[in-house]
């Protein structure tokens, strides 16, 4: 297998310590890290000795003048991802771009549609849709075990303070921007991307951010005669247990992406039961209650790894098969750019004040 070659714009969070970390990993069967972009001269120093050969530079204008770079990957700060991938998209590069997508729904549609008359390959890079977790969780819905999927409980938060430029309005930064893509992506996703899967509630607010970004999100997204989707990233919840709950017909799976439980019953185990329109009676005519062990099954168990290791060794993985084979992607720009639509339509019910 020829490896790609591969340019990153950016060493900081992301860059190094996600992307960066694919790149130096046995996993990396499939890019050759090339070339880095960073403004900072100490990060490009550090890039050097990560990625033995590969040239340097402080501006990404200077890939342009390159021919042999087959993928480029913009992990730059949140509001440069629309200017900077349109410029590379324009120039002819194939290009990975670090959530969020863009600020509007109308930037990411703009980039798929440069993308589609360059005929290059454009990547959004929301791993967790490849998260074991996430994918056992949707087989688990298939399956029919728990019966039919009523409500999603995606859970994002903890009790922990920000005062980074990731707590910046004009950052294109916030909970709902910053770490919202990834449940609210899965939110659709179990809603199954449908068109008629709408935001019928939202709240956004700050509690103990030093930015005016929100560190308060609270979305609720539902169809008609389906599922709904509750999705939370607060910043004072100090009592959580889970990132994702599935509540079924028949049963309830909770999951961290490190382990899950699961209740749920079997058709036929528990008989039917008659309505009694009067007052329930026990033996000796005193008043009760509706009372019964039903018989529930539990299952506990593990899974092998997470969207920052198996998540992002299968994104790279289905993203150089599409640029050498042109097969198609699990995860789709277009199925980022409706995450980034309720992104925007929760911003917009919501004003918060730009203070910076």
């Amino acid at each position: 297998m020829k490896k790609l070659n591969l340019a990153i714009i950016g060493q900081g969070r992301s860059g190094k310590d996600i992307h960066g970390k694919f790149y130096v990993s046995e996993a990396n069967k499939f890019f050759n890290v090339k070339y880095v972009v960073d403004a900072d001269e100490y990060r490009r120093g550090v890039a050097e000795e990560m990625y033995p050969g590969c040239k340097i530079f402080s501006t990404y204008q200077e890939l342009f003048a390159i021919d042999d770079i087959d993928l480029v990957v913009n992990s730059t700060f949140s509001e440069m991802h629309y200017p900077i991938t349109k410029d590379l998209l324009l120039h002819g590069f194939n290009v990975l771009s670090e959530k969020p997508f863009a600020r509007s729904r109308y930037e990411c549609d703009d980039l798929i549609r440069i993308a589609k008359d360059k005929g290059v390959v454009l990547a959004v890079f929301q791993q967790t849709f490849l998260a074991p977790f996430y994918l056992f969780a949707k087989e688990l819905i298939a399956s029919g075990k728990i019966g039919e999927l009523k409500q999603v409980s995606l859970n994002y938060s903890n009790f922990k303070r920000r005062w980074d430029w990731q707590t910046l309005l004009k950052r294109c930064a916030g909970s709902a921007y910053n770490t919202g893509p990834h449940p609210i992506g899965m939110a659709l996703g179990f809603l199954d991307f449908a068109d008629d899967a709408k935001v019928v509630y939202s709240k956004l607010d700050t509690t103990v951010t030093s930015g005016d970004g929100d560190d308060f999100c609270k979305i609720i997204i539902a169809r008609p005669n389906g599922p709904l989707a509750d999705v939370e990233i607060h910043a004072t919840d100090a009592y959580t247990d889970y990132n994702l709950k599935l509540i079924g017909s028949k049963g309830t799976f909770k999951a961290t992406p490190q382990k899950y439980s699961l209740t749920y019953i079997v058709d036929g185990e528990n008989p039917d039961r008659q309505v009694v329109e009067g007052f329930l009676e026990n033996k000796d005519r005193k008043p009760a209650y509706c009372s019964e062990e039903l018989i529930k099954h539990t299952e506990e168990g593990e899974f092998g790894g997470t969207a920052f290791d198996i998540g992002t060794a299968s994104l790279y993985e289905q993203l150089y098969y599409k640029i050498s084979e042109g097969k198609p992607m699990d995860v789709t720009a277009e199925m980022a750019s409706r995450i980034i639509g309720v992104i925007e339509e929760v911003h917009a019910a919501n004003k918060l004040p730009v203070l910076f």
